[in-house]
């Protein structure tokens, strides 16, 4: 089975929602399940089963030479994607969910999750850099998270 080709179509129904139709109701409530990464490890899982006492070694002890050897196979390969699609979903539902408690504008999101798709580790910093000017809805500026003072001392 080719693990490569299956694994990204899995995770556009999930991007479709958040990107094209972020406020609707439904959306929130299937993005709010971690459980939407089930169907891309379950091309994880496919891919890396056939090589997974090779996989498991280089893991346990890695090196430059053995892990550059298994990716370069095509089960090795897949497992990573599938991998790195499993990982840029999971860092999309939580940038989504996050945006969402801040209110923040889906003209400025939607962009931003397609970057997520494609390059997440530019996205995670631009987002962290621009949650910062957007407070959780309820939560007034300048005031820390976490307890009040009073309940934190009982």
């Amino acid at each position: 089975m080719n693990w490569f080709a299956i694994a990204f179509p899995l995770t556009v129904p999930f991007w479709a929602l958040m990107i094209l139709l972020p406020k609707w109701g439904r959306t929130g409530r299937i993005v709010a399940s971690p459980l939407i990464v089930l169907p891309v490890l379950v091309a994880y899982f496919g891919a890396v089963a056939p090589i997974l006492p090779d996989f498991a070694a280089e893991m346990l002890n890695p090196d430059l030479d053995g892990v550059r050897t298994l990716l370069s196979s095509d089960a090795g390969t897949s497992a990573v994607w599938a991998q790195v699609l499993a990982w840029d979903l999971f860092i999309g539902r939580w940038i989504y969910l996050d945006s969402r408690a801040r209110n923040i504008p889906s003209l400025i999101m939607s962009p931003l999750l397609v970057l997520t798709i494609l390059l997440s580790p530019f996205a995670v910093v631009i987002y962290l850099g621009l949650r910062a000017f957007y407070q959780p809805a309820g939560k007034p500026a300048g005031k820390p998270a976490g307890k009040p003072a009073e309940q934190a001392a009982m």
